[in-house]
């Protein structure tokens, strides 16, 4: 270090001193940032689409739409190799809004549009069950502000599930209860009408329990893999990529149905490897 370098610190240990604690950020990463802030704005659009009614499935696509700039903030970062504590606080706030808030709030609205004379008990429920997920959410986030290391040898697995898969997986399941839903209504009085109306009944039934374990799934001691950085980064074999590519493309042709069905089998899978892991623990 020469003594240019070693004066230049010495006048902002000066300058630090003389603000006292006040620390003033005057400058920031501009493309992780407008990222991070584009997720925020999804993350509230999707909010106000579904406060003004019968716009569920937009605010479902809404939150996907946060989840493609949640990825691209820290790939951006990682790029341009600046990873900051203030671009990880900015992303956890965004998070909060995109994958706590909305996802809750959107669900709770379509349960109130679609069973608008609830028992008051059922609608304080589905209101409480909302309410935890948010108050998980938050706490997940906050966990991993204090846990996080830069780098990505250290995202190989998230400890709890993460607030992205969480919010996606409902707003994956609203897409497909809705086209459902949009399929009963395009059958008419056929027989298909009526299947199609079980089916989007029993989705929305189930709707506050996906809520409720995507919550507590969050704030658990759960690993759950990061599957781009553990098992498609690198050398793969063939076969692994003819499945991702079979994957893909049934993505693109049912992606409301696909899209819900993989979300569901991520929530699940950390779940059930940690119970299978517990029993094969041996007893002392």
């Amino acid at each position: 270090m020469d003594d240019r370098t070693r004066e230049r610190r010495r006048r902002r240990l000066r300058r630090l001193r003389r603000h006292g604690r006040r620390a003033y950020i005057r400058s920031v990463y501009f493309l992780p940032s407008m990222a991070t802030l584009g997720n925020a704005i999804c993350g509230f659009a999707a909010a106000y689409m579904a406060a003004l009614g019968h716009h569920f499935s937009m605010a479902a696509y809404l939150i996907f739409a946060a989840m493609i700039f949640d990825a691209l903030d820290g790939r951006l970062a990682r790029i341009a190799r600046h990873t900051t504590d203030f671009g990880g606080q900015l992303d956890s706030l965004s998070d909060v809004v995109s994958f706590g808030v909305a996802p809750a709030f959107t669900a709770l609205l379509l349960m109130k549009a679609a069973y608008p004379g609830l028992p008051p008990a059922v609608a304080r429920l589905i209101w409480a069950i909302s309410a935890l997920y948010i108050c998980c959410a938050a706490l997940r986030l906050a966990r991993f502000n204090v846990s996080n290391e830069h780098g990505e040898q250290h995202h190989f697995s998230f400890l709890g599930l993460p607030s992205p898969a969480a919010g996606g997986t409902i707003a994956a399941w609203i897409i497909m209860q809705q086209e459902v839903a949009h399929n009963a209504f395009d059958q008419g009085d056929s027989w298909g009408a009526h299947i199609f109306n079980h089916v989007s009944s029993i989705c929305l039934i189930l709707l506050p329990v996906i809520v409720l374990l995507s919550g507590l799934l969050m704030v658990s001691q759960i690993r759950y893999p990061h599957l781009v950085n553990r098992y498609l980064r690198g050398r793969r074999s063939i076969g692994r990529l003819i499945l991702v590519l079979i994957g893909l493309l049934a993505l693109v042709v049912y992606y409301q149905y696909v899209a819900a069905l993989g979300m569901i089998i991520y929530v699940l899978w950390g779940a059930t490897s940690a119970i299978m892991r517990t029993r094969r623990r041996p007893v002392v």
